[in-house]
């Protein structure tokens, strides 16, 4: 016992040390974008900014936040990711749900259908003529419409609700309850936390929207911060106005700061969620594992 004892505790430590050495790896890179938001041009472009500010700044940070074209993609950002996943867990559920109840007859074609757009996915091309063919294009429709049901994450949700004892269903129909004021009453309030499993994933997925708003948006007023973020990474210079004289130090230098200071907005807000739904995604996590 004590040679089992001493072999979990050199397990455990080596566990923490390559946990911590991994977290490292993770922040260290998040605390160097951190710090050049912080720090001035020059001791960026010099190569002096690793883990603390230098020359320390808030000019860059007062940039972004006066950009009105940086606060309208943001707005489409929260727009499409908080509808986007209200739209993703309506149409989820309501095809998880009656396909996870036995007395739905043709419920294993359907599961199998969709089995297959995990293996065979449509190209591009063919996507695009269905958007333009649909008039999606140009529009928000086409960032939140295309993937409203996710194959994996339908089968999470699907695995969820046939865990959910039959009895409690037979009780709510025995109650006069219909089918949906069953999955209103009944079966969404005992699945809050898949439903915060799931609606981590397609929050964070839509927060990311990227190459869908590349292929179907064209006009720069409906770009999210992404594309936004993009089209400052790859500028050698940012247009300012020049009216705004407290950037005119900005106009001519390399904006490295802004860059990092608009992906420091675009990677906050999606981080501070997930506490708020750590209780529910632990427990979504263990869907599955345990079979009765």
């Amino acid at each position: 016992m004590k040679k089992t004892g001493v072999g979990m505790q050199l397990f455990g430590g080596a566990n923490l040390l390559f946990l911590t050495a991994l977290g490292l790896v993770m922040f260290l890179p998040f605390l160097n974008v951190l710090a050049q938001s912080f720090s001035s041009s020059e001791a960026i472009i010099s190569g002096k900014v690793v883990f603390t500010p230098v020359d320390f700044t808030w000019i860059n940070y007062q940039y972004v936040f006066s950009d009105a074209s940086i606060w309208r993609s943001l707005g489409i950002t929260v727009y499409i990711t908080v509808a986007g996943t209200l739209i993703n867990l309506i149409a989820t559920a309501s095809l998880a749900y009656p396909l996870s109840r036995q007395e739905y007859v043709g419920r294993k074609y359907v599961v199998f259908f969709v089995l297959i757009t995990m293996v065979f996915s449509a190209p591009l091309i063919p996507n695009f003529i269905l958007m333009k063919s649909l008039n999606l294009t140009n529009s928000l429709w086409a960032l939140l419409l295309p993937g409203a049901i996710n194959a994996f994450n339908f089968f999470v949700m699907r695995a969820f609700f046939m865990q959910i004892p039959v009895e409690i269903i037979d009780s709510g129909r025995i109650d006069g309850c219909s089918e949906l004021r069953m999955i209103s009453s009944i079966v969404l309030p005992l699945s809050k936390p898949v439903m915060a499993s799931l609606g981590i994933f397609y929050a964070v997925n839509h927060w990311n929207t990227y190459m869908a708003a590349l292929y179907y948006v064209n006009k720069p007023a409906l770009w999210p911060l992404q594309v936004k973020l993009r089209q400052l990474i790859e500028a050698d210079d940012i247009n300012i106005d020049p009216s705004a004289s407290q950037f005119s130090g900005l106009a001519h230098s390399n904006p490295e700061g802004i860059k990092m200071a608009t992906i420091m907005i675009a990677t906050i807000p999606i981080v501070l969620i997930y506490p708020f739904l750590q209780k529910h995604f632990v427990k979504g996590m263990m869907i599955g594992s345990i079979k009765s």
